[in-house]
């Protein structure tokens, strides 16, 4: 046995020097049946298989999603967690506190919850109706906690470091068996080059291996930026990384707010991830709160509920199907009380993986509680960016590092 860096027992299941190619069950869509992943340098493997077999997806999902967490904990020293759907992160979080919220939506107690499990808690709470079905990883060993509440989750798969005595054999039971376990190998050190295969076409680059540092955010160019705000940005920086562009993120107290990916227009994904961190931020007002489900209404359907109460434009038979699904008639939630709660959302951090193009990111990120913005500048109105920025005090860091993800 080993001890990892939490305090708890690490099975002695470890990545060989010798690993063996992996099939996978099928290529991105089932049709593509002959699918299986090889070690670019032969013989070894960054990770491997414990229980259950990846598809194609499943693969990219646990190999970014273990370098986004790698990457986050390192940058900021605290376990990290991330959870992923379809090649980018739902929602994304370092250890800190659980808040009332997330905890009765779990069924656990806030004051006595671990550090690894708040981690992921918090970042599946970022968007918990896109974590439905989640593949999570986490950057420090699985310990009894977490597994115990992974398997009341539904969740497809996870990726770590190494796993405590008896929780793969936890992990396994889920699913009918079907639940992935993977290891990650936290000493590889991947190729210098990538190279992907489109069409005939082999493309080649060097991998990106800029370290993601406080320094970075030392271009300050209007503004003040705390230490909380700072690291804040940092983590966003490590989550725009491995999500696929255009994308840009909110965060606020060491968790993402709202992810908007893979949009064509970065404005769309301000507005996108923007209207993610009023969600979240809105299912803390008292009237979603006081929303009083049926025993029998199963968790994520309370959240698919609770999320169309705060949009406010049920159709009659949702109207219908809501009060069903509630003890006592809903209260009332008008436009007026969403806009009053929503000005208390502030200091919340804004990351963009390009340059800001126009300003009307800013004016939209704005309105979402934005007070700190890092992105790469560099564009020929980043000028007036800066004005935008100046004109809604918000203090705008400057990076230089652009961090396109496909």
């Amino acid at each position: 046995m080993s001890v990892d860096r939490l305090g708890a027992c690490v099975s002695d299941v470890r990545l060989t020097q010798e690993a063996p190619d992996v099939d996978l069950r099928y290529g991105i869509n089932p049709q593509q049946q002959a699918a299986h992943a090889a070690p670019v340098r032969p013989g070894r493997l960054p990770v491997r298989v414990l229980q259950g077999s990846p598809s194609y997806i499943n693969m990219l999902d646990a190999l970014n999603s273990w370098q986004l967490v790698l990457e986050a904990s390192r940058a900021l020293n605290r376990p990290a967690a991330t959870s992923f759907k379809h090649v980018s992160p739902a929602g994304a979080a370092v250890t800190g506190p659980v808040d009332d919220v997330t905890a009765e939506l779990y069924g656990i107690d806030r004051a006595g919850v671990g550090a690894l499990t708040s981690a992921y808690l918090r970042a599946r709470d970022a968007d918990p109706k896109s974590s439905y079905g989640d593949f999570a990883a986490v950057s420090h060993p699985v310990d009894t906690e977490l597994a115990e509440l992974l398997t009341g989750v539904v969740c497809d798969g996870i990726i770590a470091p190494g796993y405590a005595p008896g929780t793969v054999a936890t992990l396994s039971k889920k699913k009918n068996g079907r639940f992935l376990v993977m290891e990650a190998d936290e000493a590889f050190v991947p190729p210098q080059h990538e190279r992907r295969d489109v069409f005939g076409l082999r493309l080649t680059q060097q991998r990106d291996e800029v370290a993601l540092i406080t320094t970075l955010l030392d271009d300050v160019v209007c503004g003040a930026l705390p230490a909380t705000a700072a690291e804040d940005l940092l983590l966003g920086l490590a989550v725009l990384r491995h999500t696929q562009s255009n994308s840009v993120c909110y965060l606020l107290g060491g968790t993402t707010l709202g992810i908007g990916a893979g949009q064509q227009s970065r404005v769309d994904c301000t507005r996108l991830a923007g209207a993610k961190a009023d969600t979240w931020w809105l299912r803390r007002h008292p009237a979603v709160r006081a929303l009083a489900f049926r025993p029998a209404i199963r968790r994520q359907d309370r959240i698919n509920w609770q999320i169309r109460f705060i949009e406010g434009d049920l159709t009659p038979d949702e109207n219908v199907r809501l009060a069903n699904a509630l003890s006592m008639p809903a209260p009332e939630l008008t436009d007026d009380q969403r806009r009053q709660w929503l000005t208390g959302l502030r200091e919340v951090a804004f990351v963009s993986d390009g340059a800001l193009p126009f300003r009307d990111n800013v004016d939209h990120a704005h309105r979402h509680g934005v007070g700190y913005i890092a992105e790469p500048g560099g564009s020929i109105r980043s000028a007036e960016v800066e004005d935008a920025c100046r004109e809604h005090q918000i203090a705008l860091a400057r990076t230089g590092l652009r961090l396109f993800h496909h």
